[in-house]
């Protein structure tokens, strides 16, 4: 208890959800950061999910002109993933983490004791983080998550495994925190599975993150196998794992052409060129490859073929 150590604080609860990370919410954060009298050597507790560490943890680096604050995650998505590396940001005209900053949190706590109250959909919505880093760490680590029992889960082993899941995404952070080079590693699943959420939210059905980047995941791990070679086996294997425990995001053949515009609006996009991170193997990553508009059209196919949707 913060008051019982002789700080004093004021509580700002933000409801859930994507449409948290707006600019009026930001606005508004600010505002209570204005009226407490906040000065540079105060700091900000975000103490939940990744949207109110993303939105947090923004306010935190640009009021004042940036105070500290510690990221303390709730669920598996935020432990994994939007805690660590110092992304901050929102949302803005129908675009996911359009405005943003670079700020690591001065301290991240990690307890996973949380995850026992987390329901099934949220927890999937992480694993989906821990894939991917299984996809760009080892071949090991992602058979280790491909076999976790998820119908009964053992909360030990699930402690251990979000540690090396962590390490890996801190390890890729390290080398590179502005996203030059290496870093793009771990945006494997996230080019289409940015544009699926973003189509998700314009027609009013809003998904949850992680089963996004699970399904960008297929699309990228046919891409990977087309493009340079990724084994077809372990394609296939991530894929049935995907479809047993995420379902599909359906939509049509004549919603290509707005994901391709989705996606051309992503922030990896050069010069117009579509950037995709992919896979040669388990670990061995192809950064800055590119895929022409066929291309991108045949992969939708194959994936609604092969998610039977």
């Amino acid at each position: 208890n913060l008051e019982t150590s002789g700080f004093e604080t004021h509580l700002e609860v933000v409801p859930a959800g994507e449409n948290s990370k707006s600019p009026a919410r930001l606005a508004a954060l600010w505002e209570a950061m204005m009226a407490f009298g906040l000065t540079r050597t105060d700091g900000v507790v975000a103490l939940g999910g990744g949207v109110v560490g993303d939105l947090a943890g923004f306010a935190a680096a640009t009021v004042l002109r940036g105070v500290d604050f510690i990221q303390i995650p709730t669920t598996l998505l935020a432990m994994v993933d939007a805690s660590v590396g110092g992304k901050t940001g929102i949302n803005f005209n129908g675009l996911k983490n359009e405005i943003g900053v670079f700020a690591p949190a001065a301290s991240v706590l990690l307890e996973t004791e949380f995850l026992r109250s987390l329901d099934v959909h949220n927890f999937f919505s992480g694993y989906a983080e821990m894939l991917k880093h299984g996809l760009i760490s080892t071949p090991e680590h992602l058979a280790e998550l491909l076999a976790f029992d998820t119908d009964k889960i053992d909360y030990v082993a699930l402690k251990s495994m979000v540690g090396r899941s962590v390490q890996v995404k801190e390890d890729i952070v390290e080398q590179d925190p502005l996203e030059h080079g290496i870093r793009k590693a771990l945006n494997l699943g996230h080019t289409v599975g940015h544009a699926f959420e973003s189509l998700a939210l314009a027609e009013g059905r809003p998904v949850l993150h992680g089963y996004a980047v699970a399904w960008g995941i297929v699309c990228e791990l046919y891409l990977s196998y087309i493009k340079v070679g990724f084994p077809k086996e372990k394609m296939r294997q991530t894929i049935q794992f995907i479809k047993e425990n995420y379902g599909g995001f359906t939509f049509n053949c004549k919603q290509y052409d707005q994901l391709y515009e989705l996606m051309k609006h992503d922030k990896k996009t050069t010069a117009g060129a579509i950037n995709f991170t992919l896979l040669k193997e388990v670990g061995d990553i192809c950064l800055n490859q590119t895929a022409d508009k066929d291309t991108i059209y045949e992969m939708f196919d194959f994936y609604r073929e092969c998610m039977g949707v």
